[in-house]
């Protein structure tokens, strides 16, 4: 189950990982952008602050591609038990058809037995027939007959064990499928009421309060912004140091200076085959720009996050899981520092998001409902919110 790779963890600081749930915009930001203003404490009329509903639809807007991930899941997993179910039921069919086959060879003997009157040579058959050459046909007969219905009885008798086998695999199946439809359902019905809920929250708000609302997301995106461009610099400082050493080791017989983590996790070829699947990945996903986000979608006229990046690895010819609790572990983990364009970087303790790196400290990914596939700074909803860092070629 995907759920197997969620593991609860405290809320003490660290540099990948998220502190305090956020999806729509970053709580810890707008905490402190709200703190100056009056709409931070509750109103006497009991209604909920800015601060307080902004936090609650982040939570839901989390909750539900939580939820959308454990319905890709069980949605994966009714598919491939549906198909397992498909092929016993066809194979108990097959075995169903031999075994009345048999049972009707079995049947033939028996009459055979009965209009030839065979049964267990005696001195009563002998004396009975006309002559020696009678009895001799009449026993030969009765010989053939007892041979072959014994292959018949035995075939029968196996091809029933295997049958009722093959039954109970089917009937047990059956049972899993449905087990993995309720789930399903389940999911579903987790994601419709945690998208219901924000719409909710988001509809009982004033257009000043929208509009406070639209400006604490800006700033959030402006310091985005600013940290990105900090990777960026930070990434171009190491490379240019990397072709100096690299300039310096094969210019001079003097020992080279170490290389970096990144530069000696792989050979030029390695990294030359890399680039080249990761160059398709990203055109496909700069193709999809602009698409919806649909929960639980994997194109090619909408995706959730986890579908865009399956889809874009697809185009380049490696083949990821459905959810972004398995494509987690689906090839070697990296730093920030070390990402490079192609790598799928993942956020939130839960693993639920996950974008395709382009560099520069940017991103393509579905961000969530009501959006559309599109670049932004992996650190749009703060650096703690990013949990790693995954190369899948």
């Amino acid at each position: 189950m995907a759920s197997q790779h969620r593991k609860p963890r405290s809320p003490g600081t660290r540099v990948a990982g998220i502190r305090t749930p956020a999806l729509a915009t970053a709580a810890l930001a707008s905490v402190a952008l709200l703190s100056q203003t009056a709409q931070a404490t509750p109103s006497a009329d009991g209604k909920p602050s800015l601060e307080e509903v902004e936090k609650k639809v982040g939570d839901l807007y989390r909750q539900a591609e939580s939820a959308t991930e454990k319905y890709n899941a069980a949605k994966e997993r009714t598919a491939q038990q549906r198909t397992r179910v498909d092929g016993l039921l066809d194979d108990v069919a097959r075995r169903t058809e031999k075994l009345n086959e048999a049972r009707e060879e079995l049947g033939s003997f028996a009459a055979a037995q009965y209009r030839t009157g065979a049964s267990a040579p005696d001195t009563a058959t002998f004396l009975l027939a006309d002559t020696p050459q009678d009895y001799f046909d009449r026993t030969q007969l009765m010989d053939r007959l007892t041979s072959r219905q014994k292959e018949s009885v035995d075939a029968y008798v196996t091809e029933q064990s295997a049958t009722m086998k093959k039954r109970q695999e089917a009937s047990q199946s059956l049972q899993t499928l449905t087990a993995s439809q309720n789930d399903l359902k389940t999911a579903k019905a987790t994601v419709q009421k945690k998208l219901s809920d924000a719409r909710v929250l988001l509809s009982r708000l004033t257009s000043q309060e929208r509009a406070r609302l639209a400006e604490i997301e800006k700033r959030k995106q402006q310091e985005a912004a600013r940290k990105a461009a900090e990777l960026a610099r930070q990434q171009a400082a190491e490379r240019a140091a990397e072709r100096e050493r690299s300039a310096g080791s094969s210019g001079s017989d003097a020992p080279s200076a170490p290389s970096s983590p990144s530069s000696s996790s792989s050979s030029p070829a390695a990294d030359a085959s890399y680039g080249t699947k990761a160059a398709k990945a990203l055109a496909y996903a700069r193709a999809q720009i602009g698409k919806p986000y649909v929960w639980g979608a994997t194109g090619p006229d909408s995706y959730d996050c986890s579908g865009l990046t399956k889809a874009a690895w697809k185009a380049a010819g490696v083949s990821l899981p459905r959810t972004t609790y398995d494509q987690v572990g689906a090839g070697t983990t990296v730093s920030v520092a070390d990402a490079r364009p192609g790598d799928l970087i993942f956020f939130y303790d839960d693993v639920t998001h996950v974008g395709l790196y382009i560099g520069n400290g940017m991103m393509i990914h579905a961000p969530k409902p009501g959006t559309y596939v599109r670049e932004e700074s992996v650190f749009y909803d703060g650096e703690s919110a990013i949990h790693s860092v995954v190369r899948p070629a």
